[in-house]
């Protein structure tokens, strides 16, 4: 298999030499059928027995970093809601022991024993960190009267559990600031379960955010968020079973927990560059990285400590310049210069810590950290705009930029989340885009088009899957996947050709050195095997996430459901009146276009006076209107049959649209 995941695995050739020398030359297939669900092939035994041989996995200098300070661990079995529901299981992320199995490249086995260690650690007197119960990690600093919690996780059950590990170990305390680095969920959604709303407001505990936070937030999580969870269910690995089959982790951290996401409305989103608070006592340099990981996001420094929290711009892998769940192109030349001035300004403090992995103690080992990772970035932003300015397409740079020295010795820079073949292609797009300049590329015909065109050019769907069993047979799995690909997309319902390109999805994901990938060919192995119940209703986010966000940009994120085909009666504007601000929507043939007013224009012809939480509701579809109507709660004045006209011509998400198939 050539350049999984990029120098991670040998190409296809190789793989068969090396497998005929130690015995395990490939036999013709015995029947029509692929190995069963969960096989490990010879070559993948090869290819992943290669990755061991040239690493030194062996060295312990991540595991005594992960293990030092431990203090506490939670000692149930699982994380669960009011329900009883599981959110987070503790004991199946604990369970990766031992040498790696057949089925896990060993370079994503040992990151993954690193990333799923659980517990309270202690980083120094003062900061501490709960890891390995939720995607992120969660920092807890003592201020003079509380705790400060830094990225209190992505659901309310988890952070919940994590602040009670914390106040049951180190005392309890009143949680005295919030802070989000970033507007990423697994960074502020789990904020209900550490602190009350009504408390913080009555206690003025600062919430603090980057520039920029509250809009990048809505983009992602409402504007685009169900695309992106409908990919990030296969990124994830949501629904693989937690095992040496499926899921181990994701690189970056474990998994994502599947409890309740929240949002409380910071009191501050930061400026740029430095800017200097004090929370409780604590003395904090916020030094701005937008634009850089998410579009909205800083680091800090604590100059009380002499330590420095990098957040997610540098972690202990390699990240992504464009994730598979789908987001804006990061910009790696910035990501790299923000890592550099932190580097300078702050690259003799005593230890380095992050909002994912474990810290890095000493200043030498903190400044060396901070140079490979911003020279990994620049490396493949600067060597994929060479190569491109060569003439070389996205495709052709991804299979030709090699591992850096860096990324040979060096595991906190090695593609256990991004990879290089991924990173060098988001390059690529952010300077030319999508095309790689091929006139035929230009204008293609689509998928399931061109999947037919393939197979009755091949001579028909006989000999694509005779070509395809071929090319598993020979090892060469990238091939395999794209031929049977072809195959379900001329005829989904094709079981044969379901079973083997599940079958070539499942080696890839046996192969790959990211948690990321492996997780994404492992569930477009398991959609293919068991295809998701189509349709079903999806909440617009959920009352705790909504509540967090203003009105201006809810009613944005509304108007990208709008579908001005189903507007059945001229062009109208709409008003809505919440306490305290006016909201007013011009709803035509094209748009529906919402403002921020003073009060109802002469043109709104329906204006509907209601609260906020009642509105949410509305839109989540947990209440209807002639409910809120009838009980006094929502007023209407004006045309009824405008504001039907306005919530009939916006679409509910669909939530499991394919992905894997047509």
């Amino acid at each position: 298999m050539a350049c999984l995941a990029n120098r991670n695995s040998l190409s296809s050739n190789v793989i068969v030499a090396l497998a005929a020398a130690l015995g395990f030359a490939a036999a013709p297939a015995a029947s029509n059928e692929p190995p069963p669900h969960g096989t490990t092939t010879k070559a993948t035994q090869v290819a992943n027995r290669s990755v061991a041989a040239r690493l030194s996995l062996g060295d312990q200098t991540d595991f005594e970093n992960a293990r030092r300070g431990f203090l506490a661990r939670i000692e149930s079995d699982a994380i669960r809601d009011a329900e009883g529901r599981v959110v987070w299981p503790i004991k199946d992320y604990a369970a990766f022991e031992g040498p790696a199995p057949d089925s896990v490249n060993p370079s994503l086995w040992r990151q993954t024993q690193l990333v799923n260690m659980q517990g309270l650690f202690e980083v120094m007197d003062g900061i501490y960190q709960v890891r390995g119960y939720d995607g992120s990690v969660m920092s807890v600093i003592r201020g003079e009267t509380g705790w400060i919690v830094v990225d209190p996780l992505l659901s309310e059950e988890t952070a919940a559990a994590a602040l009670d590990l914390v106040n049951r170990t180190l005392g309890s305390r009143p949680v005295t600031g919030v802070i989000y680095s970033h507007s990423h969920g697994d960074h502020f959604g789990g904020v209900r379960g550490v602190i009350d709303e009504a408390d913080a407001r009555a206690r003025a505990v600062p919430i603090i955010a980057p520039n920029g936070f509250t809009a990048a937030t809505v983009a992602e999580n409402l504007m685009a968020g169900n695309a992106m969870t409908r990919r990030a269910e296969l990124m994830f690995g949501n629904h693989l079973p937690i095992n040496a089959q499926g899921k181990v982790s994701v690189g970056l951290g474990p998994g994502l927990s599947s409890g309740t996401i929240g949002l409380i409305q910071p009191t501050e989103e930061l400026g740029t560059g430095v800017t200097r608070r004090t929370i409780d006592g604590i003395d904090f340099d916020f030094v701005d990285a937008g634009e850089t990981e998410a579009p909205a996001e800083f680091m800090f420094y604590l100059p009380q400590f002499n330590a420095l929290c990098t957040t997610e711009v540098v972690t202990t892998t390699m990240h992504n310049a464009l994730t598979p769940r789908g987001a804006r192109v990061r910009d790696l030349a910035r990501w790299s210069e923000v890592i550099d001035e932190v580097l300078q300004a702050y690259g003799t403090s005593s230890v380095v810590f992050a909002s994912h992995g474990w810290p890095t103690w000493g200043s030498e080992n903190v400044a060396e950290h901070l140079r490979s990772q911003r020279d990994t970035y620049r490396y493949i932003h600067d060597q994929t705009l060479r190569m491109m300015s060569q003439g070389k397409t996205m495709v052709e740079i991804a299979e030709q930029i090699e591992e850096t020295p860096d990324q040979q010795e060096r595991f906190a820079t090695r593609g256990y989340y991004g990879t290089l073949n991924h990173n060098a292609k988001a390059v690529y797009q952010a300077y030319l885009g999508w095309w790689d300049g091929v006139p035929a590329n230009y204008f293609a015909h689509p998928a399931e088009q061109r999947a037919s065109r393939f197979v009755a050019a091949m001579g028909g769907i006989e000999k694509v899957l005779a070509e395809g069993r071929r090319a598993f047979d020979a090892g060469d799995y990238r091939w395999s996947a794209d031929v049977f690909n072809n195959a379900v997309f001329h005829e989904p319902s094709n079981m044969q050709a379901r079973a083997w390109l599940a079958a070539s999805y499942e080696q890839l994901g046996f192969q790959a050195e990211s948690g990321a990938w492996r997780s994404y060919f492992l569930s477009a192995a398991l959609e293919l095997r068991q295809p998701k119940a189509g349709g079903g209703k999806i909440e617009f986010g959920n009352a705790g996430l909504l509540g967090g966000v203003p009105s201006a940009q809810l009613f944005r994120s509304l108007s990208v459901r709008y579908n001005p085909a189903k507007l059945a009666r001229a062009p109208f504007n709409v008003a809505f009146v919440f306490p305290g601000e006016v909201i007013e929507v011009e709803v035509n043939r094209q748009v529906a276009f919402a403002r921020t007013v003073t009060a109802a224009s002469d043109k709104a012809a329906a204006v509907l006076t209601i609260a906020r939480p009642d509105f949410d509701a509305l839109v989540l579809r947990h209440t209807s209107l002639a409910e809120l109507l009838g009980n006094g709660r929502a007023m209407l004045t004006g045309d009824a049959g405008a504001l039907g006209a306005y919530f009939g011509a916006l679409e509910a998400p669909s939530p499991d649209f394919n992905v894997v198939e047509p």
